[in-house]
Order: structure tokens, then sequence, then C-alpha cells
């Protein structure tokens, strides 16, 4: 990603202590378990939780004036800049009601829903580096990394930019109908 900005998503206090706790507690539930069903059933859910963390857990984000990137362990997730109605700062209200993802083991990935947003996918590690992106399709992701005014005010920027370069290659009606 030429000319593009990288900032890494931190673990918030909370996140490190739920993570190091709930691991903590399946470990020692997969050791003193006292059936096989038990220790199966442990094993599966810190296998199913590392697996979902792997996947879903944020890194990093960058952006470039093409797309806006979350990198995760195995995969990125990848919006492209033209895609985007809005993006602003939105530090989460802490309070979300999840519908599936994790809700500080290793960062905060999943649906939730808020009543000041609405239904959104969280890639963030703390709520006070949030931001806001609102896709054209009405889908919202609440993404945080390290300075995220600097990420906002980049990619406003190169929103505005498109914004121009569409209106200066686009004819524009006027209200009698003609093209202008």
């Amino acid at each position: 990603m030429p000319n593009d900005m990288i900032r890494r998503t931190y673990l918030s206090p909370y996140s490190i202590v739920v993570s190091i706790a709930g691991f903590a507690v399946l470990v020692y539930a997969l050791l003193h378990a006292q059936s096989e069903l038990a220790m199966y059933s442990v094993a599966a859910a810190l296998i199913g939780l590392g697996i979902l963390a792997t996947i879903y857990m944020p890194l990093s984000v960058a952006v470039d004036d093409k797309e806006l990137q979350i990198t995760r362990p195995f995969l990125s997730k990848r919006i492209k800049l033209d895609k985007i109605a809005d993006v602003r700062r939105c530090p989460s209200t802490m309070l979300p009601y999840l519908l599936f993802g994790s809700p500080g083991w290793l960062g905060f990935w999943g649906y939730f829903r808020e009543p000041s947003i609405g239904k959104y996918f969280a890639y963030y590690g703390k709520a006070s580096e949030c931001f806001l992106v609102t896709l054209k399709n009405g889908r919202n992701y609440v993404i945080g990394c390290e300075t995220p005014d600097q990420v906002v005010k980049f990619i406003n920027e190169h929103l505005q930019i498109d914004v121009e370069e569409q209106l200066q290659t686009k004819p524009v009606e006027d209200g009698a109908g003609q093209k202008c």
C-alpha cells in the first residue's frame, strides 16, 4: 500500500484481563476435568475461541487512497474507499448488545448493536480509539486503532477528493433538465 497510513490496534486493560483470565479458566478446567465429556467440551471451547480470535482479532488498520484495510492474523478485511458514505470518530459506549463475537476476548470483534449506531461489526481493542465507518449500502463498522483522529481525517480527505473528481467528470443536470 504506497502512500498509506498504518496504525496498530492495542488491547484495552479490560480486554487483556478478560483474555488472560478466560484462557486461564479454560486451561484449568481442561486440566481438572472429571470426565472425558467435560475435557472434550472445554477443549472444544478453547479451540473454538482460539480459531475465532485468529480470524477476527484486529492487529492494525491501514488506509491508502483506494482502501481501508483491517489486518487480522490470517485474513484482512478490505473496504474500498468509494464504498464509504461516512467516517467519523465514535467511541463505543462499552455497553453494546453482543449479537455474535467477543466482548473482550483478544479485543472486541463481531456483531454488536447500540442504540446510537444500530447494528455494526466491530474490530477494536480499546473503546477510546474507535471510529465509525458507514458504507453506502448501510452497513456499519466500528474500527479501532492508535491515533484514530488522523485515520478519520485521512479517509475524509480522500472521500472529498473522490466527490470532487466525480463532480468534474459527470455532467450535472440543472433545474431545467439541462446538463451542465
